[in-house]
């Protein structure tokens, strides 16, 4: 996974990607039902989200870039620069807040070394971001951590949840 954004972009749908892109296009109806996928395989080869990368999407699907771009801002699971190792969301909703999070929060910077939101940790390792609902109202407040849900987090509990990840 490459994090340089001043590096020239290499295409990601060829050799055998371009393949996987071509088999995930016989699942679906038309190949703009097959955006959210094809974002995910360019995240996963990359790590994030690159200009280029959201480029080489819509010319593969036959879409505009700017619809692509549009789909990408929309949803948090996309990742428009690169990150820790560690990518963590705390949700901070109205519940949420209720909650804590905003403490949950500012546990996780102080702990990562982040110091303000969205900005990546010294060592690499962290980026802390909020995120609008991660579907867990019942159990504030939710942190994702890259794939992973944690729930009921509250800041006593940070230290030890970022142990488990080292």
């Amino acid at each position: 996974m490459s994090g340089h954004t001043d590096a020239p972009y290499e295409p990601v749908f060829v050799g055998k990607r371009r393949a996987e892109l071509d088999e995930l296009l016989t699942r679906y109806p038309t190949k703009q039902a097959a955006l959210l996928p094809a974002l995910w395989i360019v995240q996963e080869e990359r790590g994030w989200l690159p200009e280029a990368g959201m480029t080489e999407v819509a010319a593969v699907l036959g879409l505009t870039a700017a619809y692509v771009k549009g789909v990408v801002t929309f949803y948090t699971m996309y990742k428009q620069h690169p990150t820790g190792t560690h990518f963590i969301q705390v949700c901070t909703t109205s519940p949420c807040l209720c909650a804590g999070a905003d403490k949950v929060v500012d546990a996780f910077l102080e702990h990562t070394g982040c110091k303000e939101l969205g900005l990546t940790s010294p060592d690499g390792k962290y980026t802390v971001i909020e995120v609008e609902c991660l579907g867990a109202c019942g159990f504030a407040t939710p942190v994702q951590i890259n794939l992973d849900y944690v729930e009921n987090v509250t800041p006593e509990k940070v230290p030890t949840i970022l142990a488990g990840l080292k």
